[in-house]
C-alpha cells in the first residue's frame, strides 16, 4: 500500500466565514457542492495543496453516523509547513485572527498560528 494524498477534511456550521483567509492566501475554489442556499462543501487548493471544508448540515445529510459517537466532529488543528513564513503574514487578510506570531518553538520552527473564522486553529511553520 503507498499513500497517494492527505487532505483535512474541517468540519464547520458555515463555510463562508472561512474562504476569505484562503482567498487572501491564494487558494482556488476547485470544487463547490451546494447546500440549501449556502455551500455545503469546498475543495481549497493551491500549489498541489488542498484543504477541504464540509458544514455539519451536509455531512448529517450525507452520512449523518459520522457526527455521532464519544467525541462529534467539531474545531480542528492543521500544520502547514511553509518556505516564507513572513510572505504568509503578508497575505493574512487584516481581520485574520492571528494567536501567535512568530513564535520560536524548540523543535526549530518559527510558527504564526491563525483562527479561521469557524474556530480551527491554522499553524503556519517555517523551519
Amino acid at each position: 500500500m503507498k499513500i497517494k494524498k492527505i487532505t483535512p477534511v474541517l468540519v464547520v456550521d458555515r463555510i463562508e466565514p472561512v474562504l476569505p483567509l484562503w482567498d487572501a492566501l491564494g487558494f482556488a475554489r476547485t470544487a463547490e457542492v451546494p447546500h440549501g442556499d449556502r455551500l455545503g462543501f469546498v475543495i481549497l487548493a493551491a500549489d498541489g495543496f488542498e484543504v477541504m471544508y464540509q458544514t455539519v448540515d451536509s455531512i448529517r445529510d450525507d452520512n449523518a453516523a459520522a457526527l455521532e459517537g464519544k467525541r462529534a466532529l467539531g474545531a480542528a488543528a492543521v500544520f502547514v509547513e511553509v518556505s516564507d513564513l513572513p510572505g504568509v503574514e503578508s497575505k493574512l487578510p487584516a481581520a485574520a485572527d492571528v494567536l501567535l506570531r512568530q513564535r520560536k518553538t524548540f523543535y526549530g520552527s518559527t510558527e504564526t498560528i491563525v483562527r479561521d473564522a469557524a474556530g480551527n486553529v491554522i499553524t503556519f511553520a517555517q523551519f
